[in-house]
């Protein structure tokens, strides 16, 4: 079974679940932000952030965690929405990382956690660099499942095959005309399946397919886990890719 879902409905089927991509979703490991300051030559504390895509505040949260003042930015109502209820007190915009709602030049970081691939990089691109000041950085990552790990492997053959390709790893390439550093990252969670296949119900394939479709798959490979993991927990892999690039000044 495959399932042909245009990227412009599966970016804004995320308001049908913010809820639930706020309580499963992961979050990011503290050296996603080392890496940002390592690379970009400078602190996150007291810098001026614009966390674009920022949906119910997952990456914000990690930004405020390392003092950065953060405002985000954010498309859809529903994750808007949820935004504000998880991060009451952060400044929050409605804007799309093509064309962000931003003053030149008054930002010291802007970073796309989970959403570049959302973006046209054609625009994207200038609208990020025209927002920072010079020497100013864009950060891009993003959590991927960790394909060296055989059962994400085989779950990954199995979701492909249900939805055809291009919906199990982001896929993000960093754009041309900029200077990049980039890191790969490492890291688990330990969860219950049951949790697990509620974090992958929260994507955007599954959530356009509806409950119907989405639940055949889920409660077959519910049967597939429960076979490999009969203590019914599981350690969730991951690779967090990160990137930045500085602008010139």
């Amino acid at each position: 079974m495959t399932y042909d879902i245009p990227a412009h409905e599966r970016a804004l089927a995320f308001d049908r679940a913010a809820g639930a991509y706020a309580e499963y979703r992961p979050r990011y490991p503290t050296a996603v932000f080392e890496t940002v300051e390592e690379f970009s030559g400078r602190r996150l504390a007291g810098a001026r952030v614009a966390d674009v895509g920022a949906g119910t505040g997952i990456a914000a949260r990690g930004l405020l965690e390392r003092g950065a003042r953060v405002v985000g930015v954010e498309p859809g109502a529903g994750m808007a929405a949820q935004f504000r209820r998880e991060l009451p007190g952060v400044p929050l915009v409605r804007g799309d990382g093509n064309r962000l709602p931003l003053a030149d030049g008054s930002l010291d970081f802007v970073s796309y956690a989970q959403s570049w691939h959302w973006t046209d990089p054609g625009r994207a691109v200038p609208s990020a660099v025209r927002v920072l000041r010079p020497g100013g950085a864009l950060a891009l990552w993003w959590n991927d499942p960790d394909p060296s790990v055989p059962w994400v492997a085989e779950q990954g053959a199995r979701i492909e095959k249900w939805l055809g390709p291009g919906f199990y790893i982001s896929n993000v390439e960093t754009p041309a005309g900029l200077c990049w550093r980039t890191r790969t990252l490492r890291w688990s969670r330990r969860v219950s399946v049951d949790f697990h296949l509620a974090k992958r119900a929260t994507h955007s394939a599954f959530i356009v397919l509806g409950e119907p479709g989405a639940m055949a798959f889920l409660t077959a490979e519910r049967k597939h886990l429960a076979r490999l993991f009969p203590g019914g927990e599981l350690d969730e892999p991951y690779v967090t890719s990160v990137a930045v690039a500085v602008r010139p000044g």
